[in-house]
């Protein structure tokens, strides 16, 4: 076996979610053990999770996670937004491995080849390398896997700095043959409306919720377009929604929605998140 000695260290651990292990692990495995979800028809294949500080968004992140307990995908693709400007179109990790405090997470090189091919072939664009990132959204995500799955995985980020739906459409087509050949779960990082008061949230996110539901990244892009819904995470979103749904039959299931506010006490001013599975039949 392949010794990593190039991980990613993390910028997030004692800011964004604890440092020490013992009570990150507390931590995350109290927001999944809360969450109370129904039973879940069909092969779970995506996961839609918020990406805030645990604190603000861990309890809704706990639903999609607590559906996923159990599990045993070996590759775990994470979509997300770019929080910073970059000039190349799609991001990944220049590192052999993520690091949390609850240990390492080795990136499959197999499938970023494959994405990178196949997205140059597609649309002209590949992938572009980076390292020492502070990109937030992949990584807030790794300590709920690490505890929610009980066997080890491999990572493939893909963080989207450019998220027009013809491109997105042509990378979820990528992701559906990516999980056709791999054991590979899904995961769109993405918050909701940000910094308007609760009860606009609570509009503008519905319309989004709404657009998950129905399987229609058209929808989520008319919405953000029309300003009657908004998602950081739009493309990654789109994504997803084309990769599950270009294979067969597929469903959505929402499973939790709440804002900062409710963490907060200040509903003035609110982030929203919610949780969801995207299965096939």
């Amino acid at each position: 076996m392949n010794t990593i000695t190039d991980i990613r260290p993390s910028p997030l651990a004692g800011r964004w979610y604890p440092a020490q292990p013992k009570k990150l692990a507390e931590s995350v495995d109290g927001f999944i053990q809360e969450a109370q979800i129904p039973k879940i028809k069909g092969k779970i294949l995506a996961l839609v999770s918020p990406h805030a500080g645990h604190i603000y968004s861990g309890p809704v992140a706990g639903y999609a996670f607590r559906a996923i307990t159990g599990l045993d995908p070996d590759l775990i693709v994470i979509l997300s937004p770019c929080h910073q400007f970059h000039p190349s179109a799609i991001l990944t990790s220049g590192h052999q491995a993520y690091q949390t405090p609850l240990g390492e997470v080795p990136l499959d090189r197999e499938s970023m080849d494959f994405v990178n091919r196949s997205l140059q072939e597609k649309t002209g664009v590949g992938l572009s390398e980076v390292r020492n990132d502070s990109e937030h959204a992949v990584e807030i995500i790794l300590p709920f896997l690490q505890r929610a799955l009980q066997n080890e995985f491999t990572l493939l980020p893909l963080m989207l700095c450019q998220q027009e739906p013809s491109l997105m459409r042509s990378l979820g087509e990528i992701l559906a043959e990516l999980i056709l050949s791999r054991n590979a779960l899904l995961v769109a990082s993405t918050d909701l409306s940000h910094f308007q008061t609760a009860e606009k949230a609570n509009q503008l996110d519905q319309t989004i919720i709404d657009g998950i539901q129905s399987l229609d990244p058209d929808y989520l892009y008319q919405a953000q377009k029309e300003n009657t819904g908004s998602a950081c995470g739009l493309g990654a979103l789109a994504a997803v929604i084309w990769a599950v749904k270009s294979g067969g039959e597929a469903a959505a299931h929402i499973l939790n929605y709440a804002h900062s506010g409710n963490i907060t006490g200040d509903n003035t001013s609110v982030v929203g998140y919610t949780s969801a599975v995207l299965t096939r039949e």
